[in-house]
């Protein structure tokens, strides 16, 4: 058997060990490995990988609640994958297995507090519940758990793009689009899209970094570059009660920005997101054409360029 055949059954078996949060076993398979090439790029990369989960699995709360413990998984999972995108390469197979193991181990902890006969399931632990199951890939509990979570709470924006994350990957893409555009109204700051796996979402963040936006902006311009792309395409009507929350966060918006302009590049795109959705209205209703030109004149004086592409 040729050396690399061998690197390959020692990768194979570290990353099923992965899969089980073995992850000692682990980082001796891929050490067996590195003896006969210290330099083959794939276990160099599952090592780096290894070893940061090695250092916070030995970070994790000891003294905190099984609540606390899984949420710390999750939110090193976060931060994990800005990790992986500075090393450059990457090796999906690596991170399968690495995703496998984490979110079981977040889900044990999660699950736990239900056997300890919790009376009722709050939001927050079933959007937890929720979020791990996505990332095993068991998308009918998932969905159930975070339609669930909304039920408690139906103007939370972490749960929607999450829920919105299982309709996409289920293949139902007007679902997953409505969601999203309604997430990102609420919220863009409360969703996280290192917690993200369907493929548009993430396409079109990946444009829109490329444009040169960067946190906290760039989740703020997400929303509007959806609708200027023609992703964030599909519409609902706006209940009445909805269309005076609109038209209020919109005159707090224009009166922040005059009041603090140091601020314009966070809440310019917001105010935009907001006037797109009142012209959205305005041509559901029927609404006399004036009113819609007097909006987006507005628009035209806060970014022309995004005026030009609207109206092309």
């Amino acid at each position: 058997m040729d050396e690399e055949s061998v690197i390959q059954g020692h990768l194979q078996r570290a990353y099923e060990q992965l899969k089980a949060s073995d992850i000692s076993s682990a980082l001796n398979s891929l050490e067996k490995a590195l003896e006969i090439d210290y330099e083959h790029p794939e276990v160099v990369f599952a090592l780096k990988c290894v070893n940061w989960w090695l250092e916070r699995f030995k970070a994790l709360p000891e003294g905190d609640g099984a609540y606390e413990k899984g949420e710390y998984l999750v939110s090193q999972w976060k931060q994990f994958q800005s990790f992986v995108e500075r090393m450059g390469n990457r090796y999906d197979r690596c991170l399968y297995g690495i995703r496998q193991g984490v979110f079981h181990r977040a889900l044990g902890f999660f699950t736990g507090l239900l056997k300890e006969g919790v009376e009722q399931v709050d939001a927050e632990l079933l959007l937890q519940l929720g979020r791990c199951y996505k990332a095993l890939g068991d998308y009918e509990k998932a969905q159930r758990l975070l339609e669930e979570a909304l039920g408690q709470k139906q103007e939370d924006a972490e749960i929607l793009a999450e829920l919105a994350d299982v309709y996409a990957l289920v293949n139902e893409p007007r679902l997953a689009k409505v969601l999203f555009r309604e997430a990102f109204f609420i919220n863009p700051q409360k969703i996280d899209i290192r917690l993200m796996e369907s493929e548009f979402i993430l396409v079109l963040y990946r444009k829109v970094k490329e444009l040169g936006y960067k946190s906290p902006e760039l989740e703020e311009w997400i929303p509007v570059y959806g609708v200027l792309w023609g992703i964030f395409t599909i519409k609902r009507e706006l209940r009445a009660i909805e269309l005076g929350k609109l038209k209020q966060s919109i005159f707090s918006l224009e009166n922040e920005i005059r009041a603090n302009p140091e601020k314009a590049s966070l809440l310019v795109p917001r105010l935009i997101n907001r006037y797109f959705w009142l012209i959205d209205h305005y041509v559901n209703a029927g609404e006399d054409q004036s009113r819609i030109e007097e909006t987006l004149l507005k628009i035209k004086i806060l970014d022309p360029i995004v005026y030009d592409r609207f109206v092309q």
